[in-house]
Order: structure tokens, then sequence, then C-alpha cells
């Protein structure tokens, strides 16, 4: 791929095992599309991810259980007959999908689903049958990064339940099977897809990952990975994607946090964080999704997104430089952690295009 993409920056990323990578710098966050909290029609979705090639984006992230299937079809479905090599691609192990009986399935936020049930399954064998099924539904015969996909403490119900599955990656052949691939050259790329920072960091001591995929962690609400895990991502050259910038809405105008209603100290953090922004000029959302891309670790950054604004409003807000100012005022009002890096120079990467 080029330097820029359209209006895009690309941001090149080199694996553990030399591959070169060249992720733009938004890429599209495939859970919405999977017919979260709302149907979308098929030619909803497919105008959707138009816009997102028409603005530049280039890399595409999705799994199994967005939608149960959903998302990868149709994301597969936006993508083919496009050069392969002009786009990156990934999708996650973690969850089988088994046919179910109509009224059987339990499709939680995704509306209107294909009849399956999912089933955690992080063995040797469910992660080779979960990415063999994941390329069945996409449409292509290999992805570029494939992330396990949930052993956190969120998803399992408490710290040592996560322990527990990663265990189970490990002692059962899970991380092995993700090892093959990208040995044979399957996928280029391998790692996590979490909610959490805590599972990456007990990662990084019990495997070789090159990406991590960290949701809504990484944000203007929270940087609690500066600490610990980045550090250690820079060290051993692991890349991150920041996914969930908006935390899950509260930062885009919306009033959910982490997928239920913010509570009272978060709406306080966040009324903060849009007066100063506002002070500046500057949309909240726009400051949420530049502030990420700014750490050394982070390679991409995803925001979902169900309709065609959405991700217009998405690329236009990337492509404005945001003042230094800004996030000096932040971090004078204890809003950013003092030691958080920031962009220092947004318009020339834009520029760059």
């Amino acid at each position: 791929m080029a330097d820029a993409i359209g209006t895009m920056p690309v941001r090149p990323f080199v694996t553990r095992g030399g591959r070169k990578l060249d992720f733009t710098a938004l890429g599209f966050g495939g859970a919405p599309l999977g017919n979260m909290h709302r149907v979308l029609t098929e030619d909803e979705a497919q105008e959707t991810l138009e816009i997102a090639w028409k603005a530049g984006i280039r890399y595409f992230d999705t799994a199994p259980l967005y939608g149960h299937g959903l998302s990868e079809m149709r994301i597969g479905s936006a993508l083919t007959g496009r050069n392969r090599a002009d786009f990156l691609l990934s999708t996650k192990v973690g969850r089988l999908l088994d046919p179910c009986a109509t009224g059987e399935e339990e499709s939680g936020i995704y509306k209107h689903t294909p009849h399956v049930r999912v089933k955690f399954d992080y063995s040797y064998d469910g992660v080779m049958r979960s990415f063999e099924a994941s390329l069945s539904r996409l449409g292509f015969d290999r992805v570029d990064v494939l992330f396990v996909h949930d052993v956190d403490a969120r998803t399992h119900g408490g710290r040592a339940q996560s322990e527990i599955r990663m265990r189970e990656l490990i002692d059962l052949g899970g991380w092995r099977a993700l090892a093959e691939l990208r040995s044979s050259g399957a996928v280029a790329a391998i790692g996590a897809g979490v909610n959490e920072w805590e599972p990456c960091a007990r990662l990084l001591e019990l495997t070789d990952p090159d990406l991590f995929l960290l949701a809504g962690r990484y944000t203007l609400l929270e940087q609690a990975p500066l600490q610990e895990l980045f550090p250690q991502c820079v060290a051993r050259g692991v890349g991150v994607v920041i996914g969930g910038p908006f935390n899950s809405g509260i930062l885009a105008g919306q009033s959910t946090y982490d997928y239920a209603a913010a509570p009272p100290d978060i709406l306080a953090r966040v009324r903060a964080l849009h007066a100063i922004c506002r002070g500046h000029d500057i949309p909240l959302a726009q400051a949420a999704l530049r502030f990420p891309l700014a750490h050394p670790s982070v390679v991409s950054l995803i925001a979902g997104a169900q309709t065609k604004s959405e991700v217009s409003d998405n690329a236009a807000m990337m492509g404005v430089a945001t003042p230094v100012a800004l996030w000096d005022d932040l971090k004078r009002n204890n809003l950013l952690e003092p030691d958080a890096p920031v962009p220092q120079d947004s318009a020339k990467e834009t520029q760059s295009c």
C-alpha cells in the first residue's frame, strides 16, 4: 500500500516474523454490522462498508461473535472482488457457532441473527475449526491477523476464570494452533482481542503475540495500560490496535459506557472533557479519535459504525488537526495522565496524505 490512501494515513507495522502490515490509522470495527442493538438491511450494511472504503479505510476487523457470523459475511461480501493486497483483515477465534433450531439461539445484543448457538472453545481443534468457518463466511483463503477473543474477566466472570481460559488456550493447544497458522503463512500475525489490559500483560508472559486488540481501555476516559502493558509492548515490538475509542458511545454524544448506562462519575468526567474540548472548538469525539494514536505502540484505531454518516464523520474528524493546547489543558485539569503521549503535530500526519 502507499503512504496514504485518499486522506487516510498508513501506519506500517512489522510482525515478529518480519511481515510488514500497512494499517490505516482509522480502521473499521465490524461489531455493529452484526445487527448490534438494531437490524440492518443488507443494503444498509453494504453502503456503510462502501463509504468506509471510499474514505480510505483499509483495515477491517470482525469476529464470529458479531451477529453470530453476520458481520463476517457482510464484510467478506463488501471486500470480494477487491485486490487482496489492498486491505488488511482480522477476525477472531475462541467461539464456535453451532447450528440450532429456530428460537434456540441466544443472540444477546445482536438482533435477528443466524440460528446458531455460541460456545467457547480455546483448544487446538476449536481454534482450527473456528478459523476455517470464518474463512468460509468471509469468502477468503486467509486473513492477515487472527486474535483469540475475550479471554478476560469481564467475559468469564472473574480474574480466576480468565486465568483458567488462558491456561486452556495454552494447555489445550489453542495457542499452538495460532502459532502454526502464523508459521504456515495462513495468517501474518496473531494475538488477543479483549476488553481488559490485564490478559494482554499475562499473555505477554505466556506466549509470543504480534498484536493486541484492546477495546475501551485506552481512551480519553482511562489510560491504565500506560504504566505496565504499553511499555512492555514497546520493548517487545508488539503492536496495539485500539478498539472502542468512544467507550461504547459516551465520548460520542451517547449515554452508554461499557455497554451500559454511564454511572454518575463517568458522566461528570465526560462533562469536564466536553467543556475543555468546546473551549478549543474541538468536538469531544474528535479528541477521542485522535488521542490514542499518539502512543508509539498503537498501530490503528477501529471505530465501529452502522451508518454511512457515522463512517463519514469519523473519517472527517481524523483529517482535522487538534491543537497542542487542548492536550495541555486536559492534563492541567487532571483529565489525562501526565505521561500520556499526545498528538504534537496532528496536521503533519494529515498533510502527509
